[in-house]
């Protein structure tokens, strides 16, 4: 189990949208001296309420308790779809995080890894509801992030069309189990939720469960945690930040920063059951060319840009899916069955 946590007071901007179309301009000096100085911030007034978080939540909730072979029946593919459980390794702990997740999209990657109706009644058009409402809301974003970075203002939402084939975003529903507590830790050894990382795509919209804490930040690597948990003072509101995509393409203007889902260990306010939270990773066109306005970078593709991460994050679960049970355990889907 993990240390206790030194903790840094921050400041994280909480940003408005509301009359979005009017107040463009001030909106944007906002979202962008946010992304330079801290990389993340927290969106209200976006149109999405508590309670249509709650319902999109109860959505997941259910999902995640069916049983293991029911949801193997969707596994996770290295196009970054469907379902995986502890098979994410951080490369900063080498150690699984102590979770499950199901990766969703909207095109063609999902053939074969959408949960059947017999499971859960309109599953799918829940979920893609809601995730063309996040799509609809990061195109706010990616206006105000385009224009800061000196391009049109379509730039970034053209490259993220959602009806495009080769779109790569991903909604991504996760299932933290409960942590042991404190005085459990010499059974159960090391334990992590989510170890510290920077999000590889361009804007990550993330949705907290009310009450459900962990979420910590350290800006430039420094030493000292933030917490991030807006549900308290603002109900609703939706955590974003900078993904390492975007870092690129501002040519490091834009801050994606370190964060972590912290493993509890005795500091108040620790949370110790289990945790539900939503990720929409807006991640553009495969064949997006990534280059920023200076040219700091040598240009990659987005497809490029994301299968790097995808490799460096899942390469323990990849290869059991080259090479099956024999050459190194059971696959996500040999193992729940």
């Amino acid at each position: 189990m993990e240390k206790a946590t030194k903790y840094v007071d921050r400041t994280i901007p909480e940003i408005s949208l509301k009359d979005f179309s009017s107040r463009i301009d001030e909106i944007t000096g906002q979202i962008c001296d946010a992304a330079e100085n801290v990389g993340f911030f927290a969106i209200v007034n976006h149109g999405i309420t508590p309670e249509d978080m709650e319902a999109m939540f109860d959505i997941s909730d259910a999902f995640f308790h069916l049983p293991d072979n029911v949801k193997a029946t969707v596994p996770w593919s290295p196009l970054n779809v469907g379902w995986e459980k502890m098979e994410q390794v951080r490369p900063t702990t080498g150690l699984a995080d102590m979770k499950e997740s199901y990766q969703l999209q909207f095109g063609a990657n999902m053939e074969g890894r959408w949960l059947a109706d017999k499971h859960l009644p309109g599953f799918r058009d829940s979920c893609l509801a809601f995730m063309h409402r996040l799509q609809a809301i990061s195109e706010m974003l990616m206006i105000c992030l385009a224009r800061g970075l000196g391009f049109e203002d379509d730039f970034f939402v053209k490259v993220h069309d959602p009806t495009h084939p080769d779109i790569m975003s991903v909604m991504r529903l996760i299932h933290y189990f409960p942590t042991p507590q404190p005085e459990e830790a010499d059974r159960v050894g090391n334990y992590q939720r989510a170890g510290a990382h920077t999000d590889w795509g361009f804007l990550t919209l993330l949705l907290q469960r009310a009450g459900q804490g962990g979420l910590e930040i350290c800006p430039g690597g420094g030493t000292g945690w933030t917490r991030v948990d807006f549900n308290a003072a603002a109900p609703g509101s939706i955590v974003c930040n900078i993904g390492d995509m975007l870092q690129s393409w501002s040519d490091d203007r834009f801050r994606s920063t370190l964060h972590r889902v912290k493993t509890p260990c005795g500091d108040p306010g620790d949370y110790y059951g289990e945790r539900f939270s939503l990720a929409f990773f807006n991640q553009p066109i495969g064949n997006t060319v990534v280059r920023g306005p200076r040219g700091k970078y040598a240009p990659l593709t987005g497809g490029e840009f994301i299968k790097r991460a995808i490799d460096a994050h899942f390469t323990a679960l990849q290869e059991k899916l080259r090479t099956g049970p024999s050459a190194g355990g059971p696959s996500s889907v040999e193992a729940a069955a």
